[in-house]
Order: C-alpha cells, then sequence, then structure tokens
C-alpha cells in the first residue's frame, strides 16, 4: 500500500514546470565531499540559484557506474568520514530552511542493505527524503527496496540507457515513480554526453511507455549543452562537471593556504570550512541555462 500522508515534493516541482513550460534543473553533489561541513553550505545554497531538485550521492568503496570525477568525490567524502547515517542529516539540516526542493539519495544498495531496509525508510521519511536511484538493484529486485519505499512515499527512480530496448523497458518502468532518468551515453558518469537529435528520440519513445517525466544526465558539461537537453527533457541532471568544479575549487583553496597540516590533509580528516561561492556560480549558469532554454 502507497503512503500518501506526506505532500509528493518531485510530482509539485514537477507539475509546477510544466506550467511554467521549463525544465527541471537537477544538480547532483556527493555528501561528504570534502567534508561534512562544506558539502551542506553547498547543498543549501542550490536552491537559491536555481535548482529545482537536489540529487546527492551516497558514498561507497566500489562505485562501477560512476566516471573518475564523482569516484574521487566519494573517496574523498569516505575519507573525511561521510556515511549513510550523516547524509541523512545532512537533509534533516536542510529541510529546517527548506521543505519544498525535492532531494533524491543516489547510490548503491549495500550501503542502504547494511543500515537495513526498513531502518532506513524510517529515517529517510523523517529527514525529509523524496527519492531514490539504486544503480545497482534491478527491477527483478524490486521486493528488495523499491517496493517498501515506494509503500514508505518514497519514489524509485530508474535508469533508462541507450540500450534499453522495448522489451526490457517495460520491466524497468513497471514500479517506477517520480520521473524515469535517462542515462544518454552507454557508459559511466563523466562521458561526453549523447546527441540531442537521438536523446529526444529516446525521450519521447519512454514518454510513450509511461506518463512519468524523464530528465537526462550523464556528460553534461557546459551550458550550451544543458540547455540543448532542456528543450526536449523534462530534467536536466548535471553531476561530474559540478563535482570537478567543487574539486579545482577545493585543491585551489589548499594551495593558497596552510590552514590544515600535511598529515591532516593525506588523511583526509580535512575540517576547512571551504568557500564555494564559484561553484555556486557555475551551478547558477547552469540553472540560467536550462530555465531559459525554451524562451
Amino acid at each position: 500500500m502507497i503512503n500518501n500522508a506526506k505532500p509528493n515534493r518531485l510530482s509539485e516541482t514537477f507539475d509546477d514546470l510544466k506550467r511554467e513550460n521549463r525544465a527541471a534543473f537537477i544538480p547532483f553533489i556527493m555528501a561528504g565531499d570534502p567534508n561534512l561541513e562544506t558539502s551542506l553550505s553547498l547543498m543549501k545554497a542550490l536552491p537559491d540559484i536555481g535548482a529545482d531538485i537536489i540529487e546527492l550521492g551516497v558514498c561507497f568503496t566500489d562505485p562501477m557506474a560512476d566516471g573518475p570525477a564523482i569516484q574521487a568525490a566519494g573517496l574523498r567524502a569516505l575519507a573525511a568520514g561521510q556515511t549513510l547515517l550523516k547524509t541523512l542529516d545532512m537533509v534533516s539540516s536542510f529541510r529546517e530552511q527548506n521543505k519544498k526542493t525535492p532531494v533524491i539519495l543516489m547510490g548503491y544498495y549495500n550501503v542502504f542493505y547494511a543500515m537495513g531496509v526498513e531502518k532506513f525508510l524510517e529515517k529517510a521519511t523523517k529527514a525529509g527524503v523524496d527519492g531514490l536511484i539504486i544503480v545497482d538493484l534491478p527491477p527483478e529486485e524490486d521486493q528488495e527496496l523499491c517496493l517498501p519505499a515506494r509503500a514508505a512515499g518514497i519514489d524509485f527512480i530508474r535508469l533508462a540507457t541507450p540500450t534499453t530496448d522495448d522489451e526490457r523497458l517495460g520491466p524497468v518502468l513497471k514500479n517506477s515513480s517520480g520521473f524515469v532518468y535517462y542515462v544518454s551515453v552507454a557508459g559511466i558518469t563523466g562521458q561526453s554526453s549523447g546527441q540531442n537529435q537521438e536523446i529526444s528520440k529516446a525521450v519521447n519513445r519512454i514518454r510513450g511507455a509511461c506518463p512519468l517525466p524523464v530528465a537526462v544526465g550523464f556528460g553534461i558539461k557546459t551550458n550550451s549543452k544543458a540547455a540543448e537537453i532542456a528543450q526536449s527533457a523534462d530534467g536536466v541532471v548535471v553531476g561530474s562537471a559540478i563535482v570537478e568544479n567543487l574539486a579545482d575549487t577545493i585543491e585551489k583553496q589548499r594551495n593558497s593556504t596552510k590552514k590544515q597540516s600535511p598529515k591532516a590533509l593525506e588523511s583526509g580528516r580535512d575540517n576547512t570550512h571551504y568557500n564555494v561561492d564559484k561553484v555556486i556560480e557555475f551551478a547558477n549558469d547552469l540553472a540560467v541555462a536550462v530555465h531559459g532554454a525554451r524562451k
């Protein structure tokens, strides 16, 4: 039985955007990268610069679908002591000032399984999590987390790829909710995005198979590409480009200050509160491109 007691922020957001005839800007950041304080500061700033939905990475030791940039972000977060529980605490802190912006957790099943599905869903619901993307949990395993999550009122977002044919699309979409995440390339995160004509055809094919909005991600690095995708998709996900910008920002600040000892930096236990204004500016430019694409 699906729990409809709480408002569905994802459906409300996409409904609002449809009325405004614009796509959603969906930035991805890794929770705890480079430390909890800095990533929470960035998360809290994103809605003010145009983030419609926030995708929050849950760090894991073996992120098989992630490219070098997001793998490195996850390792920084792990080294800084980030955990699933701390990630849920981040969402709770975010919800103290923002009740509207949907938050999605993206990660690998081991992390959630280790906490225990029932315990996780209880804490996630209380924290204010709206959706889950579990990269390595196929529809054949829906009973593991998909169905319990939906019963708890948390959307379960499936990935579709260029290799998802019509026969496979049915099972992928069967218990999906929130939106469908179309991976524009067959590969890992951070690769070049696919051609817009092919992406548009894929988005329309998915729309023909289900009523859910379709967001496109993987390899979107520039304002022009984000705007291009936003003309046909319901949402544009940008991850690696933002994570890379944050990594560059951190490195420049580390090189220009001596706040942390070399030993602290080597261990990863870096408690510096980094200035993320450059990252916010970069994300803002992407948001403007996405939101203005259909004007």
